[in-house]
């Protein structure tokens, strides 16, 4: 039982570095989504880009889409369920795509083409490989569940592709769709319950080892 305290207490130490480590990154993110956008990363950097240090940073791109190259990919948001709608913007230097915003199910056949010559604003994502839950994407059958980047750059044969996209902002498109700037930007912090949880475990195991310790010094 004293073991066993010694292993729930760590685990309980373990949350609480992981709930200072969860708020460092909440602090980073909101500042950068609240920061002035810089330009998107070009291949020199992205070798270096992170989840950690550059996840929801608000980037600017300039060039052109290529709408016949466009992919829907499923979405469920507040608006109901359709498509995320994304576009690979062309740019001097490489191919970024551009998560144009969300289109309902009904719109599925008639996407808004975006506009020829254009500079986009948004918040830089990283790659969601595989697919999404319990789905995995479908390339050939054009079934998307997750927005990655590398599958759908392969896909329709784009090159220098960057390894991240971006999800435009609120600015309104012509006809209203697709509706940008509906990024959600939610992290669970959960750590103190199960720290407090794991903390709670490690005192009964202490209490059932001075217990059994105490019964058994009764019956010597």
């Amino acid at each position: 039982m004293i073991v066993c305290a010694v292993l729930l207490a760590a685990l309980g130490t373990w949350q609480l570095e992981r709930r200072v480590w969860k708020h460092q990154l909440i602090a980073a993110v909101d500042a950068r989504i609240h920061a002035a956008p810089v330009a998107a990363p070009g291949p020199g950097a992205w070798s270096g880009i992170t989840a950690n240090a550059d996840a929801y940073r608000r980037v600017t791109a300039i060039g052109h889409f290529r709408n016949d190259r466009a992919t829907l990919v499923k979405a469920v948001t507040d608006r109901g369920s359709g498509y995320w709608v994304m576009t690979p913007l062309q740019t001097r230097d490489f191919t970024v795509l551009i998560n144009r915003g969300f289109i309902p199910d009904s719109m599925r056949n008639k996407v808004p083409a975006g506009p020829d010559q254009t500079q986009v604003t948004g918040l830089l994502r990283i790659t969601e490989p595989k697919g999404g839950f319990l789905r995995d994407n479908d390339p050939k059958g054009e079934r998307w569940y997750s927005r990655d980047v590398a599958a759908i750059a392969a896909a329709h044969g784009l090159n220098n592709t960057a390894p991240y996209f971006i999800d435009a902002d609120a600015t309104p498109n012509p006809g209203g769709y697709p509706v940008g700037g509906l990024t959600v930007v939610r992290f669970p912090d959960n750590h103190l319950v199960y720290a407090l949880t794991w903390f709670g475990l490690m005192a009964m195991a202490l209490w059932a080892a001075w217990f059994v310790t105490r019964r058994r010094g009764a019956a010597a």
